[in-house]
């Protein structure tokens, strides 16, 4: 193990997320799939700068009072169902360059993710995002190149529980449709359309999926509708499950196949970096998903998981293991003026619940992409 590995590793045994904590381990059969999730997508290295007082001025110098470097894009939401205690296969493209290496490292030797189905490829650099947090919010610039076709996504994915798929308008990812038809089940997410079109049927690979989780501007873009509710009810007549986040609201689902529709709040924080946040919910949700709990409570874990993610800095860096979890339900149940029933909507998690041995919030940040150290 290199010496970036042993860190990554250290990191991860001294946080938690190998708490030994198996969300699943009540619905696990012995000829269930080895993987819990697959996924495929684009690794970018993000470098992430906090503490900028405002956005930068043309023209002149900022200086940021905290830094981080981690793998993200894809990376993100595969870091975020690993921690969670899920196992995920990632097939993505890294490139030969010392990003590469750090990235393929910290999934691999230190979230233990499955990397099988990934290749490294010659002469292609590893694409790179910048991004800068202030007031709450996020500027982001990214460089990079496609990597080769041939690296992308594997003819066969493997067999797993779930798949999770990023719709991209117009473009069909042959993969979704032979997952499904391996038993996979399907979440998928979708970003901005720059083509302004928003039109449902240009997202190919949508009938496969059980559950679509569109932000409520996405929404109501696609559904044509002005109420992030009535675009969930509207979504639910083409997937099972509808699920729409609502920011600082929020979030709201509708089962499709059963009528029933779930509303739960956000949890107040003060935010610090929403980068990666929506793929801690999407990981949340499905880690709910899986584990076979209702659909109210679903919808709670995946707000809770992604409050906790925008307390710290960047997307990987940033989302929660149970070990964080189970500090933030120790120190919400000891706080003083504590609503009960705000406190009994996360009551059901208590039986999965590590003992907490340090304070909320924990601090899991790094500043930089490795120190070097003997051996």
């Amino acid at each position: 193990m290199t010496t970036s590995s042993r860190e990554q590793q250290d990191r991860a045994d001294q946080w938690g997320h190998t708490a030994g904590v198996d969300p699943l381990d009540k619905v696990r059969r012995p000829r269930d799939p080895e993987c819990d999730v697959f996924l495929t997508g684009t690794v970018f290295l993000d470098i992430i700068f906090t503490g900028l007082d405002s956005a930068p001025v043309r023209g002149t110098e900022s200086w940021a009072r905290g830094m981080g470097s981690s793998p993200g894009g894809v990376a993100n939401m595969a870091i975020a169902l690993a921690r969670l205690g899920l196992h995920t296969s990632l097939a993505a493209a890294f490139g030969d360059d010392h990003y590469g290496e750090y990235c393929w490292d910290a999934l691999e030797q230190g979230e233990g993710i499955d990397l099988s189905l990934s290749r490294t490829v010659p002469g292609w650099h590893s694409p790179v995002t910048v991004s800068m947090a202030y007031e709450g919010e996020r500027t982001m610039v990214s460089h990079g190149h496609e990597a080769p076709p041939e690296e992308s996504a594997p003819a066969v994915p493997p067999r797993a529980r779930a798949a999770i798929a990023s719709l991209v308008p117009g473009r069909t990812e042959e993969w979704i449709a032979d997952a499904a038809r391996h038993g996979a089940r399907i979440f998928a997410d979708v970003g901005w359309d720059d083509t302004g079109h928003w039109d449902l049927a240009g997202l190919t690979g949508l009938e496969h999926c059980e559950a679509f989780l569109p932000n409520a501007g996405e929404a109501m873009r696609y559904t044509r509708t002005d109420c992030p509710r009535a675009a969930a009810r509207a979504l639910a007549e083409k997937v099972p499950v509808a699920v729409v986040t609502l920011g600082a609201e929020g979030a709201y689902a509708v089962d499709g196949s059963t009528g029933e529709t779930a509303e739960v709040p956000a949890i107040a924080v003060e935010a610090l970096d929403p980068t990666g946040a929506g793929d801690v919910f999407v990981a949340g949700f499905v880690t709910g998903t899986l584990a076979g709990w209702p659909l109210a409570d679903r919808l709670a874990f995946a707000g809770l998981t992604a409050a906790l993610s925008v307390q710290e800095f960047g997307g990987s860096l940033s989302a929660p293991g149970w070990a964080e979890i189970a500090a933030w339900w120790q120190a919400v149940r000891t706080r003083s003026g504590q609503d009960p029933a705000a406190l009994r909507r996360y009551e059901f998690l208590e039986p999965l619940l590590p003992g907490a041995a340090r304070p909320w919030p924990l601090r899991r940040a790094v500043p930089t992409i490795g120190f070097r150290r003997p051996a």
